[in-house]
């Protein structure tokens, strides 16, 4: 993990799909783990995706919060 990536996930939006233009902190649990069975994109999309899949499966997700604002 990258000291910024936190940051990232509440910033950086999703660029195709089904949730294209919600930003991955917003993502919802199924479509994670869905990645997370079939693959994660090999570049930073899939580096932030699996970590905000790993903060979703820990219960974590209210750690994003203070950086939403």
């Amino acid at each position: 993990m990258k000291p910024d990536d936190l940051q990232k996930l509440v910033i950086f939006v999703m660029p195709y799909g089904k949730y294209q233009g919600r930003v991955i902190a917003d993502l919802p649990g199924h479509y994670l783990n869905w990645f997370a069975r079939t693959g994660f994109p090999n570049n930073e999309l899939g580096r932030l995706l699996q970590l905000m899949q790993e903060i979703d499966h820990n219960g974590l997700k209210s750690l994003l919060d203070p950086l939403r604002k």
